[in-house]
């Protein structure tokens, strides 16, 4: 013998539904420490300053051959890639940082 029909399941409450989706919104704008985050950050940093870095040598590989100096282009440039690289990252390190 079949029983009646089945008794709809109740609805949540719309106060629940609104604190779980404020939890979910705050989860999401205040993500917890996690490794791949460092991982992500670190590997930002790293290409911040080496790619300005590599861009200065191949500038001053280019300018030691088509305008050669007493100096070495490719040296210079690549001094000041890092320090550009280090000055992109410094900005970057205190924007994530600020959060907190």
């Amino acid at each position: 013998m079949i029983d009646g029909p089945e008794k709809p399941a109740k609805d949540k409450p719309t106060k629940d539904i609104a604190r779980q989706a404020r939890r979910m919104k705050s989860t999401r704008d205040h993500p917890g420490p996690s490794p791949l985050r460092g991982i992500g950050t670190f590997g930002m940093i790293g290409w911040s300053i080496v790619v300005p870095t590599v861009g200065g040598a191949f500038l001053g590989r280019w300018l030691d051959r088509n305008a050669p100096q007493t100096f070495s282009w490719t040296i210079a440039l690549i001094l000041g890639g890092v320090v550009v690289g280090g000055f992109i990252a410094a900005t970057w390190m205190n924007k994530e940082g600020g959060d907190k």
